[in-house]
């Protein structure tokens, strides 16, 4: 991280937090990613549109502000086999703790779920020792 960018980071979180809202009001569903992307591969009647909308929302704006700021977006750290790797046991992981940094450790703790809590602190604590041991590994 070469900048700080304090206003920046507060209306992107802001955005989250009213789309997680948004979703919590409009769908009575949490905003998590892993149960979202999930519940395509089996579908329940009436319950697709607003799943692919908001899996289209979230790819389209990612591509559309790579191609307008390609500058915000770094180089990748690892290339690969190492990044299939690595998203893999992302999505491992998501399995075995029942969703992922979006619902438990956005909605989650917003609800002062004590299982979502102690899911965010181990998602945090193990990206922290992957982020270590990659930089030590790889020498970045």
């Amino acid at each position: 991280m070469d900048t700080f960018t304090p206003i920046q980071s507060t209306i992107g979180g802001l955005l989250i937090g009213v789309a997680s809202l948004l979703i919590v009001y409009f769908q009575a569903r949490i905003a998590g990613i892993s149960g979202i992307v999930g519940a395509l591969l089996q579908p329940q009647p009436g319950d697709r549109a607003w799943r692919i909308a908001f899996v289209v929302g979230l790819l389209g704006t990612g591509a559309l502000l790579a191609s307008t700021q390609p500058q915000l977006f770094g180089a990748a750290v690892v290339r690969g086999p190492w990044l299939a790797l690595a998203g893999l046991l992302v999505g491992f992981g998501a399995r075995l703790g029942n969703g992922c940094t979006s619902g438990h450790g956005v909605c989650g703790i917003s609800r002062m779920s004590p299982r979502s809590l102690a899911a965010t602190g181990t998602f945090m604590g193990f990206g922290a020792a992957a982020a270590i041991l990659t930089a030590k590994l790889i020498g970045g």
